[in-house]
């Protein structure tokens, strides 16, 4: 919701204020089509040029994960403790043999299919699942700090590539003011080619190739830096439920208490999103 509250308020205040002072919007209106073909389609293609395929679609993706925040919300965060939760006490109770099974083969886990928003999310069940398979593949004896610096790096790679689709929509919001320079060095060009016409004639060509910088300067600094913004914290909120999974495996094979466990896992989430020590302590011990 905000996030349209903010849009509203950037157009608002920069065309009302634009309109109280006596500007005519007409002129922006009649350039604008014109304009916005040169600078969104030049800073498109450049785009392209600077960024692999996958890049650029998660970039233009993110735009639209900006409109909806985070995807993690508290209760996938107090399902992921349980999901975990419940696999380690496979290993527990019933030994490597049992959880493999469940790891090697998460799609027709039954486990995996009480969190069907959790199990369809490639990243999240590789995390689970790669740590768990090595416990069973050394049957229990696996080194927990080997294991920690292996997620830690499988984090890092993660959030890196992630990071790329903001850094995508940053670079666009760098070159937007430059390309908008180009469309009003396009405008004067013409505009010269006009010199022998009516000032009035020439006031209006001058005119719609300043629309050119302002689109470009407009664009940049009230739409493509606040996304690129905005989808890095989301990116960064989402990224917590990795290290809650983390937490949590780490912490069994260290043979830390069950209370301990929870509370490394709920550190890693932000207050907004964190379930409380009683939901997830309960919810685990009724599984």
């Amino acid at each position: 919701m905000f996030f349209f509250i903010g849009i509203a308020v950037v157009f608002g205040a920069v065309f009302g204020g634009y309109i109280l002072a006596g500007g005519k919007m007409a002129p922006i209106i009649k350039a604008a089509p014109f304009e916005m073909i040169i600078i969104a389609g030049a800073a498109l293609g450049a785009s392209l040029v600077a960024n692999s395929f996958d890049t650029f679609k998660q970039a233009m993706g993110g735009i639209l994960k900006c409109t909806k925040g985070p995807q993690w919300k508290q209760a996938d965060y107090l399902g992921v403790m349980v999901l975990v939760g419940k696999l380690l006490k496979i290993m527990k109770r019933e030994g490597a043999v049992a959880l493999e099974a469940h790891v090697e083969n998460p799609d027709s886990s039954p486990i995996f299919a009480e969190f069907p928003q959790l199990a369809k999310d490639h990243s999240i069940v590789q995390m689970i699942c790669d740590p768990l398979r090595l416990t069973v593949i050394s049957q229990g004896n696996v080194d927990p700090d080997a294991v920690e610096a292996m997620m830690n790096t499988a984090i890092k790679v993660h959030h890196h590539e992630a990071l790329r689709a903001p850094g995508a929509l940053a670079a666009i919001a760098g070159g937007l003011p430059a390309l908008g320079i180009v469309a009003c060095v396009l405008g004067v060009v013409k505009t010269m080619g006009a010199i022998d016409q009516p000032p009035a004639v020439l006031g209006g060509l001058i005119g719609a190739a300043l629309v050119g910088t302002l689109l470009g300067v407009f664009l940049a600094y009230g739409f493509f830096e606040p996304f690129s913004q905005r989808l890095t914290q989301i990116i960064d909120d989402d990224s917590q439920i990795y290290r809650v999974i983390q937490q949590m495996i780490v912490a069994d094979l260290r043979g830390a208490a069950q209370p301990v466990m929870i509370e490394a896992a709920r550190a890693c989430i932000g207050h907004h999103n964190q379930p409380s020590f009683s939901e997830v302590f309960d919810s685990l011990r009724g599984n």
